[in-house]
C-alpha cells in the first residue's frame, strides 16, 4: 500500500482546494492507497494558525499596503530570514506526524509545509519523494527554500517552469501541469436547466461577479461595478455572489427592488453551484485568485480583474493580461468604458474566450496524479 500525506495551509481558499482535488483524484483513480491530509500550521499549533491566518485575511483586505510590504519582505528581505527559521523550528513538531504515518510521498500544497519538508529531508530525517504543488501564476522564493530536496515541482504554466530552472531548479523536476482543479469543472451540464434554476434567460450573455471577497478599500470599485450594470446594460445579465458579506447583499437588493431590474440582475449570497454557473457564463468578474482564475479559464472564461491583493493576486493579474484572457480594471479607469469596448466588440470576448480555451489544463489534477504515481 502506497501512504500518501498531503499538507496545505489556510491562508486563503486555493491551497486547501488543491490539496482536495488531489486527494479525490487519487482516491478515485488509485487503489491501494493510503492518504492523510493535514493543515500544517493547525498541527503544529491551533493558535499559532488561528493569529496568522487572521492576521493574513486582515492585512491583504483592510491593509493591502502592508500586505504587500510583507508579500516583497518575505522573498529576499530580513522577513524571509523570520520565515525560514520559524519553519525550521516547526518542522520538529511536524516530524512526529511524519514519522507516524510514515509516507511514501508528501505533497505540499503551501509553501510552509514543503520547506519544512525540504529541511527534513535534508537532515536525513525522511527519505520519502516531496512534491511541491504552486498554487499561483507566479514563483514566490518561499516556495523554492531547499529545492534540492524537493523531488517535483508543479507549476501553472510553461513560463513558471522556466522562470524555475532559471532559479536553479532541475528541468526534470519542474512539470507545467496546472493548478489543481476540482473534477466538477469538466462535468457537462444542463445549460437550460442551470438557466432556469437561477431564473436567466436564454440566448443573453451571462456575467458572473464574484462581489465578496474584496477588501474594504475597494468597495467603491464593486459598487460602481453593479451600478453601471443597473444604469447601462440593459441586455446583458449579471449573476452576483456576495459572500459572507450580508450589507454587501442587502444594498445590492435594495438597488434592484429600486431600479425594477430583478428580471435581468441576480443577487445570491453563497452558492455550491460555481461550476455549473461558470459553465452558462460568458465572462466572470474578479479578484484574480489562483483557485478562481484556474476555475475560469478552464471554463473557457474570459476575466475582468478587479481589486487584486498586491503580491500574488497582482502577479495573477498581470499573467492574465499578457495572455489576453483577462482585462485588469485599474481604480482610475472609467468602468462601463472599458465594459462598453468587451460587450459592444463582437469579436473582442470571442477572442478572449478562444484564447481562455487554449490557456486552460484543464486536466491538471489527473496530469500531476499521474506524474507521481504511475
Amino acid at each position: 500500500m502506497k501512504k500518501i500525506l498531503i499538507f496545505y495551509g489556510s491562508y486563503g481558499a486555493g491551497h486547501f482546494s488543491a490539496a482536495r482535488s488531489i486527494k479525490e483524484y487519487i482516491e478515485n483513480n488509485y487503489k491501494d492507497t493510503e492518504i492523510q491530509i493535514v493543515d500544517c500550521i493547525e498541527y503544529i499549533n491551533k493558535l499559532l494558525n488561528k493569529i496568522t491566518t487572521k492576521t493574513y485575511d486582515e492585512l491583504s483586505k483592510k491593509m493591502p499596503w502592508a500586505w504587500e510590504k510583507v508579500y516583497n519582505s518575505s522573498q529576499t528581505g530580513s522577513l524571509s530570514k523570520v520565515s525560514n527559521r520559524t519553519n525550521t523550528i516547526m518542522a520538529i513538531k511536524l516530524n512526529k506526524l511524519i514519522k507516524e504515518f510514515n509516507p511514501d510521498l508528501i505533497i505540499s500544497t503551501h509553501p510552509f509545509s514543503s520547506q519544512m519538508c525540504g529541511y527534513l529531508k535534508m537532515k536525513g530525517k525522511l527519505n520519502c519523494k516531496i512534491a511541491t504543488v504552486l498554487t499561483d501564476y507566479a514563483p514566490h522564493n518561499q516556495w523554492l527554500i531547499h529545492s534540492e530536496y524537493i523531488d517535483y515541482y508543479f507549476v501553472a504554466h510553461y513560463g513558471m517552469k522556466i522562470e524555475l530552472e532559471n532559479l536553479g531548479i532541475p528541468a526534470d523536476k519542474v512539470f507545467a501541469t496546472g493548478i489543481p482543479l476540482s473534477n466538477r469543472f469538466l462535468a457537462h451540464y444542463n445549460k437550460e436547466e442551470t438557466l432556469n434554476y437561477f431564473g436567466l434567460e436564454k440566448g443573453k450573455t451571462t456575467i458572473l461577479f464574484f462581489a465578496g471577497g474584496s477588501s474594504h478599500f475597494a468597495s467603491k470599485n464593486i459598487y460602481e461595478i453593479f451600478e453601471s450594470f443597473i444604469d447601462s446594460f440593459h441586455n446583458i445579465q449579471l449573476l452576483t455572489i456576495t459572500g459572507r458579506n450580508p450589507k454587501l447583499k442587502k444594498h445590492f437588493d435594495k438597488l434592484v427592488e429600486v431600479s425594477d431590474t430583478g428580471k435581468n440582475i441576480k443577487v445570491l449570497s453563497f452558492t455550491d453551484k460555481v461550476p455549473e454557473l461558470m459553465s452558462v457564463s460568458d465572462l466572470v468578474i474578479t479578484k484574480p485568485g489562483g483557485l478562481t482564475t484556474t476555475e475560469s479559464l478552464a471554463s473557457g472564461l474570459p476575466i475582468i480583474v478587479i481589486n487584486p491583493i498586491p503580491g500574488q493576486e497582482e502577479e495573477n493579474a498581470k499573467f492574465l493580461e499578457e495572455q489576453k484572457v483577462g482585462i485588469w480594471l485599474k481604480k482610475d479607469e472609467d468602468i462601463k468604458e472599458v465594459l462598453n469596448n468587451l460587450f459592444f466588440d463582437p469579436y473582442a470576448l470571442k477572442d478572449m474566450k478562444i484564447r481562455a480555451r487554449l490557456l486552460a489544463k484543464k486536466n491538471s489534477t489527473r496530469d500531476i496524479c499521474k506524474t507521481m504515481l504511475d
